[in-house]
């Protein structure tokens, strides 16, 4: 009776045990989806019995020793992983940078219709499957290509309906506020298992982001700053504390002229405001891929646009105006995700233009595209260009 009872555990160490919750594990007997050492010995007993291969044991060695992971996402939920992350798919647009900087678009197993045209020249992204848009996800598509993990960047009831009876575990990391970075960054890399990638590349950040840093942490008073978008400035819609684009401000040495008022994330202000406070730069977010962008091949439809700006019945009447300094960023690069330190650069460059009169943000960015995306550097992505 032993001797049978064995035999069938041993079998079932070839096709994996799915547990009470539907997750298959590989070498997972009992289903409790946890390799213990009685399970291992019992891999490795068949393995030498020619019933498990080299390559199913390697796996089942490693989830022993590696899993279960269990983490704490941006949302405060405790989620508990119990085998390799192989297939991802991620909903906001914000979160493939910290994948593509950690090497792992391999791992997308399809992507949105957003992020395709927005990173169609980081490698692999024309060829991935496509799960809609990133407001309307194709869950018959996605629960098709049977990912491990889901990300978002906040809690969103509709998506876990959908899923988690699937088995579709369901993370949430922001990527936005600067000081969340790394503890998002370390979750994404144990995860994916890239920690040693993303030492490299915290290294080479925070070098960047302390050389800023340390040129403008006496800087006082700082420059004061109005950010919104270049097509719809008018609307006088700002970012502030809670938002990517604030931290950016802030580390780049400028103060958000909003964060005074109440609101979180965003806040909508008044011409009239606008004069009072009298902002002294203006930065202007482009997110149309006709103004700025990697496939964008001339600055003319972006000079236009600033050129705009400074004629603005408002805003031809702040210093910013009088003294032509608005400017024009490619939006991506101001959201606080692995680009931060591009934003910051540039930002910093047009604050204090004496202070950084050295730094070329433009080399920078061309470092960060072709060693950290893995892309040739090309495009238009500010205007004015900051260069040294």
């Amino acid at each position: 009776m032993r001797t049978a009872l064995l035999v069938l555990v041993c079998l079932s160490l070839i096709f994996a045990t799915a547990s009470a919750q539907g997750i298959v594990v590989p070498g997972d007997a009992d289903g409790d989806m946890i390799v213990s050492d009685e399970e291992l010995r019992l891999a490795e007993q068949s393995y030498s019995e020619g019933k498990t291969t080299s390559d199913e044991l390697e796996e089942i060695k490693h989830i022993h020793e590696k899993y279960p992971i269990t983490i704490v996402d941006s949302a405060d939920r405790t989620v508990t992983i119990y085998k390799p992350v192989r297939k991802i798919i991620i909903q906001p647009t914000t979160l493939y940078e910290p994948v593509f900087v950690l090497g792992a678009q391999d791992k997308l197993a399809g992507i949105t219709t957003t992020a395709q045209e927005c990173y169609s020249w980081v490698p692999e992204m024309e060829d991935k499957p496509t799960i809609g848009g990133y407001q309307e996800l194709d869950y018959e598509k996605i629960i098709e290509l049977a990912p491990d993990i889901v990300l978002t960047f906040r809690e969103r009831p509709d998506i876990e309906e959908i899923l988690e009876p699937a088995n579709i575990p369901i993370i949430v990391l922001k990527f936005a506020e600067l000081d969340k970075f790394e503890y998002e960054f370390d979750i994404l890399a144990r995860l994916l298992e890239e920690e040693a990638r993303a030492e490299e590349y915290i290294i080479w950040r925070n070098s960047h982001l302390t050389q800023i840093k340390d040129a403008t942490e006496g800087i006082e008073p700082k420059v004061r700053v109005f950010t919104s978008g270049a097509d719809t400035l008018e609307t006088w819609k700002s970012n502030t504390i809670g938002s990517g684009i604030h931290d950016i401000i802030t580390n780049a040495g400028g103060y958000n002229i909003v964060s005074a008022l109440p609101g979180d994330y965003s806040v909508t202000v008044d011409p009239e405001w606008i004069l009072d406070v009298d902002p002294e730069v203006v930065v202007a977010t482009g997110w149309s891929s006709e103004l700025v962008g990697y496939f964008v091949e001339s600055s003319e439809n972006a000079k236009q646009v600033v050129e705009g700006l400074h004629n603005n019945e408002v805003l031809r009447e702040t210093i910013a105006g009088k003294s032509r300094r608005i400017y024009l960023i490619d939006g991506m690069n101001l959201l606080g995700s692995c680009s931060a330190p591009i934003g910051i650069s540039y930002c910093a460059k047009w604050f204090y233009p004496e202070q950084f009169a050295e730094m070329n943000p433009q080399e920078l960015h061309r470092e960060y595209i072709e060693e950290w995306l893995g892309a040739p550097y090309q495009g238009v992505w500010t205007y004015p260009q900051a260069t040294a």
